[in-house]
């Protein structure tokens, strides 16, 4: 067992609990000091001549509080399943042709090509301390005037119709056919601002997180909005199975049970978004003195967040662009295949109910396993705390000293209990588990060459939630570090720009060297501003503060054009695969038997995948790992200097 740490009575702030921890020695934990930029401000102004308040360190977020921020997703979800699960069946039951359903589609990645990005640069521009919240909250407005749009679309097309006198009565083939077309329109109106909005909200809650967290918890942070996003999956379809229109309350709604679905949904996630604005506030920013005017700075927020981003996140675009190369024709296709190796296993065509019953089956199964290892994978990846920067390390020499105090009463604690001193283990680097999530997936795609039954099949599309979990969560924790550690480097920057010369510095306030900033800087025995990158003539730094909702947004889109992509390359691959099926048997009726298209559409995903993963061995070590890792060096470094 390791020797307890000083501060070992202290709860982990990045412990990855399934449950809400009591709130207990929250004095006590304030020793430990996250890497923020407020942090690092206040710490260069030490050596400053004029006295300054520092800045106010963001305070821990309790696992409750990491589940209050995150509930919202859980709501945004459980609709994201009214438009994936229903969507399909509610357009053709219109008598929406499957030409023009397809075109309804196109509103997934549109919505997160403009939505996303136009409205991450705007809340950026905003020093408003409601200028996340306030886009979080219209998102759900918008999202309950258009489920509702759509749960009474054609009630709402005989209103107009009747209003506007078109047609003798119901017995009126005119008036039939006018509402019949209106409620199409109303269904493909309400279906477009659905995802506008959805896209928003859930760019909006990772603004949001990304606000109110300290770095060091962005771990936990962004695991929760995995689990809550997997959480609303399970629900989701868990209630579409259900027959509410036998439940007393429901019964009042009329309509089918698609109405009343959408109605439930409505509720969930009104709560849930009320939940996380009462919770959580952002913190006002200071305004800064822009003459350009509001759109131009806007759009200045979108070119240099594209034109300029960072290599380490562009690189995270990357990979996240092959990943999602592999998962659209998951996401899309993974009811087909299982319907399509039942009739292989049959070896006729299967009842449609049958087979879309069986996938739905195997998609809640994935979304159980998910929930499951969003749970579990993230302990991997626990900060331990005696790794952490504490709140006496106000120089480098302060650093070492407690770090040497601490190895010397390991020591000492080991040598009277007869065992050698262990030190603390570094966690698994977020990039080690994105990569082997991705070649996990490329695996279990290529295993589709040996799946011959339903249950093989059942299981492949159950254990690839395992790689969903870590989808959901890895990239989002990695690039959320990445955009603090750039703030960090612009309010240092602009700190040391705004003071005053002084005759006299400090440990804490290093000479400026001319230091390149890379994935070994952090080993090196230097702390404070070093740390950061210190330099005055790195003109890579960032000048203002980073437009973190911008960037985010820029990395949505590395998720949605893969979409443009796959539909191009799966219609080719379903033209080699199926087309001289059809051909042969002259039998055009059939929809999964004689077919094997989609698991050639799963293979190609999986190799896409794997260039993923090669892509996310460049990918950096976040800033909390980094400087876990160099403490760690200092700490092997100084029991080789004790000896035996």
């Amino acid at each position: 067992m390791l020797p307890p740490a000083a501060d070992a009575d202290q709860e982990d702030p990045t412990t990855q609990l399934a449950w809400p921890s009591s709130r207990r020695r929250e004095s006590d934990s304030s020793n430990v000091l996250r890497d923020e930029p407020q942090a690092a401000t206040a710490i260069s102004e030490q050596d400053t001549t004029t006295p300054r308040k520092p800045k106010a360190l963001r305070k821990r977020l309790s696992s409750w509080d990491l589940i209050t921020l995150s509930i919202s997703m859980l709501g945004a979800q459980i609709v994201w399943t009214v438009e994936l699960g229903y969507g399909t069946p509610f357009l053709l039951s219109l008598g929406i042709s499957e030409q023009l359903t397809a075109l309804v589609w196109l509103a997934g990645p549109i919505s997160g090509l403009i939505a996303q990005p136009v409205i991450g640069a705007v809340s950026d521009s905003s020093s408003s301390k409601y200028r996340r919240r306030f886009w979080v909250i219209l998102a759900t407005v918008v999202l309950v005037v258009s489920t509702l749009v759509l749960a009474y679309c054609e009630v709402l097309a005989a209103f107009f119709v009747d209003l506007f006198q078109v047609g003798a009565g119901d017995w009126d083939d005119k008036r039939t056919t006018r509402v019949a077309n209106t409620a199409i329109g109303f269904a493909i109106v309400a279906f477009y601002l659905l995802d506008f909005a959805l896209n928003g909200l859930q760019a909006s809650l990772r603004n949001l997180l990304l606000d109110v967290t300290p770095a060091s918890q962005l771990n936990a942070g962004n695991a929760w909005h995995g689990r809550m996003t997997h959480a609303g999956n399970i629900i989701g379809f868990g209630f579409g199975f259900l027959p509410l229109a036998k439940l007393p309350f429901f019964r009042l709604l009329g309509g089918t049970q698609f109405r009343k679905f959408c109605v439930l949904c409505i509720v969930i996630l009104v709560i849930t978004v009320w939940i996380t604005c009462a919770c959580h506030e952002e913190q006002e920013r200071r305004k800064t003195s822009n003459e350009q005017g509001k759109l131009r700075e806007i759009w200045n927020n979108i070119k240099v967040a594209i034109l300029n981003l960072p290599k380490p996140i562009r690189r995270v675009c990357y990979v996240q662009f092959f990943a999602f190369m592999g998962w659209f024709p998951f996401l899309f296709y993974s009811t087909t295949y299982v319907g399509q190796i039942m009739a292989l296993e049959l070896d006729k065509e299967p009842d449609p109910d049958l087979a879309t019953r069986t996938g739905e089956f195997a998609m809640l199964l994935y979304s159980i396993v998910a929930v499951i290892a969003g749970t579990v994978l993230p302990h991997l990846a626990n900060r331990d705390r005696r790794l952490m920067a504490h709140k006496d390390d106000v120089d480098e020499d302060a650093e070492l000293t407690r770090l040497h105090n601490t190895v010397r009463e390991w020591k000492a604690e080991a040598a009277r209990k007869g065992r050698p001193l262990r030190l603390p283990m570094m966690p698994f680097l977020l990039r080690n588990i994105w990569t082997g999530a991705l070649i996990f997936f490329t695996v279990l795609t290529l295993s589709t060459f040996f799946i011959h039954t339903v249950a093989q099949a059942t299981v492949f599309i159950a254990l690839v939630g395992v790689c969903w979990a870590v989808a959901m969560w890895a990239p989002f924790a990695i690039i959320m570090e990445l955009l603090k550690e750039l703030s960090t480097k612009a309010e240092v920057k602009t700190h040391l720009g705004e003071r005053r010369p002084s005759h006299s510095r400090t440990h804490s306030t290093p000479g400026l060297r001319n230091i390149r900033i890379n994935e070994r800087q952090p080993l090196l025995r230097r702390h404070s501003l070093d740390d950061f990158g210190n330099d005055s003539n790195d003109q890579s730094a960032p000048q203002t503060p980073v437009a973190g909702g911008t960037i985010l947004g820029v990395h949505n889109l590395a998720i949605v054009m893969p979409q443009f992509v796959v539909a191009v390359v799966t219609s080719i691959i379903f033209r080699i695969a199926d087309g001289s099926t059809d051909l042969e048997t002259g039998d055009e009726t059939n929809t999964y038997y004689g077919k094997n298209g989609v698991a050639w559409v799963l293979r190609f995903g999986g190799m896409c995948t794997l260039v993923g993963a090669l892509i996310a061995r460049m990918v950096p070590p976040t800033p909390t790992e980094k400087a876990m890792r160099r403490r760690l060096s200092e700490m092997r470094d100084l029991k080789e200097e004790m000896g035996p």
